[in-house]
């Protein structure tokens, strides 16, 4: 069965000056996960809301789908 998944991922900034990833979020739906992304922006340095559809039964998964983006992501983060 296909689902669509909406995700909140913020970033901090640990001692070492490496940026690190808290828990991610899930949203109720992309209007929840912007609106979270936008709360989260000033506290963090970085947040990153995104979508994904695909069946979780197989692990399948369409490419994410950027919602919102603020501050510094990881370039090399993968979206997973």
């Amino acid at each position: 069965m296909r689902e669509t998944i909406h995700v909140v991922q913020a970033f901090r900034r640990a001692d070492s000056g490496e940026l690190v990833a808290d828990q991610p979020e899930a949203a109720k739906d992309a209007a929840h996960a912007r609106e979270r992304a936008l709360r989260l922006k000033d506290r963090r340095v970085g947040v990153i809301a995104f979508s994904r559809t695909g069946d979780m039964s197989i692990g399948e998964y369409e490419d994410a789908v950027v919602l919102a983006r603020f501050g510094t992501i990881p370039e090399d983060e993968e979206v997973d």
